[in-house]
């Protein structure tokens, strides 16, 4: 098996490192045949390239099972035409990674803003509010006159019911309970047929509860009473807020493990950003994107049907948890002072006891 790293920019080399120290204690430990290869994107690749993503990045990709994706400072590239290509948006609208999964859950001993939670946000990932990924040329944005400017939002049909299906299938493994959050009651043509193409999905899981919720709602419950949700399907730009939103209660984006995944491909993706403010420091934390890989894990061990990446994605989640147990090895976000390299080195050292 073949996995493709791309450390990206800012942070991302760093928590990469620390992220690739994990997982090369795991291939000792369980023998993993599976072979990560590291390659630049983001500026580095620019500089030797002239693109942010070089065309053989996607070639590769198409002869990998899966990808781990590190942040990229997207902002700060040039525009497309100069080879400032978005490695996130490209990759999720290439492969058709139209499921973005984001857990957000309360973790013993880690300060959180809510005393519990425990919810999975299943955010379509393809179309809606992003100009950069809903037409099939030029862009969702555009200004017909120099005071005006308009953005085209898209949803489908195919969209809605391929992040409804991951949803239920989801909730099905968990506590059984899907709330469907949307703004229907003024966006009444593209969230009506959100959520009708949801509550059509529904039906065929008789097993599974399917409730509904406003999102200016869903904002101020997740403050108020997060326990109450499970799996929480919504569209693009709502699932990006909303994750945000459920990370930072739970502890932080630091803790904001993310996958992206289609029918035939998954890839590994922390929901924060590059934080070039912070690159170089050590002090980032890695624990999101070592989460994030362990999700990867788990849906590749699903995907094949491979016992060893299961026990893989179990013992990296048991050897972060027992790491950040202790004050003592968290990084600064997390109320401690350890360093991006400490943490990695101490997940590493918990996975080989």
């Amino acid at each position: 098996m073949k996995i493709l790293v791309l450390p990206g920019d800012g942070i991302g080399p760093e928590i990469m490192d620390s992220t690739m120290a994990a997982i090369n204690a795991l291939k000792r430990k369980l023998g993993l045949e599976i072979d990560f290869v590291i390659r630049d994107i983001g500026f580095a690749a620019h500089v030797e390239s002239g693109s942010t993503l070089p065309d053989n990045i996607l070639a590769e990709i198409d002869d990998s099972e899966g990808v781990i994706l590190g942040p990229c400072d997207t902002y700060g590239y040039p525009d497309a035409v100069d080879g400032g290509i978005n490695p996130s948006m490209t990759l999720r609208k290439h492969f058709n990674l139209y499921a973005n999964i984001r857990p957000s859950r309360v973790r013993d001993g880690i300060p959180a803003t809510v005393k519990a939670m425990d919810l999975v946000i299943a955010r379509e990932n393809t179309e809606g509010f992003y100009a950069d990924r809903n037409m099939v040329s030029g862009s969702g944005e555009f200004m017909p006159t120099d005071d005006t400017a308009l953005a085209v939002r898209k949803i489908t049909v195919k969209g809605s019911e391929q992040i409804a299906r991951a949803a239920f299938e989801l909730a099905r493994t968990r506590r059984k309970k899907v709330t469907a959050v949307h703004k229907a009651n003024v966006l009444q043509v593209s969230d009506g047929l959100f959520l009708d193409c949801v509550k059509r999905v529904g039906e065929t899981y008789s097993d599974v509860e399917l409730d509904d919720v406003l999102v200016d709602a869903m904002a101020a419950h997740l403050i108020r009473r997060p326990t109450d949700f499970d799996v929480v399907v919504t569209t693009n730009m709502f699932g990006d807020i909303l994750s945000d939103q459920a990370a930072e209660l739970s502890g932080g984006l630091g803790l904001g493990g993310s996958i992206n995944a289609g029918d035939d491909r998954a890839m590994a993706q922390a929901a924060h950003g590059a934080a070039p403010d912070i690159a170089g420091q050590n002090v980032a934390n890695p624990t999101a994107l070592m989460l994030s890989v362990q999700m990867l894990f788990v849906w590749l061990a699903n995907h094949h049907g491979d016992n060893a990446l299961s026990e893989a994605a179990e013992l990296l989640e048991a050897a972060v948890d027992m790491v950040l147990s202790d004050p003592a090895k968290r990084t600064p976000d997390m109320g401690g002072k350890a360093g991006t390299n400490e943490l990695g080195a101490a997940v590493a050292a918990a996975i080989e006891v």
